[in-house]
């Protein structure tokens, strides 16, 4: 079975590329950095965990890295991934 090429908005290759390393977030009055990728997040002010994804339907850029992780989990994938990696990093 052959699947379809998607369209990729060239916006979506843009906001890939401009993605942070650290989330700013902000809960009772601090400002503090979380992963960009993770659901939640642990004030550290009041300690209250809050959820920073949605789980709609709508798809977030962090859905996109997800399914790019999860392809990553198999077998040779990272190796792959790796070497194209440093290609871009030569460039």
């Amino acid at each position: 079975m052959t699947l379809a090429e998607p369209a990729i908005d060239p916006d979506l290759v843009d906001a890939i590329v401009s993605l942070p390393v650290e989330r700013e977030v902000q809960h009772c009055g601090t400002t503090f950095t979380a992963n960009p990728f993770a659901f939640y997040a642990v004030c550290p002010a009041c300690k209250s965990k809050f959820k920073l994804r949605s789980f709609s339907e709508t798809p977030e850029i962090q859905d996109v890295f997800d399914a790019v992780f999860a392809w990553m989990n198999q077998p040779g994938a990272a190796v792959v991934a790796e070497a194209r990696r440093r290609e871009i990093e030569a460039d």
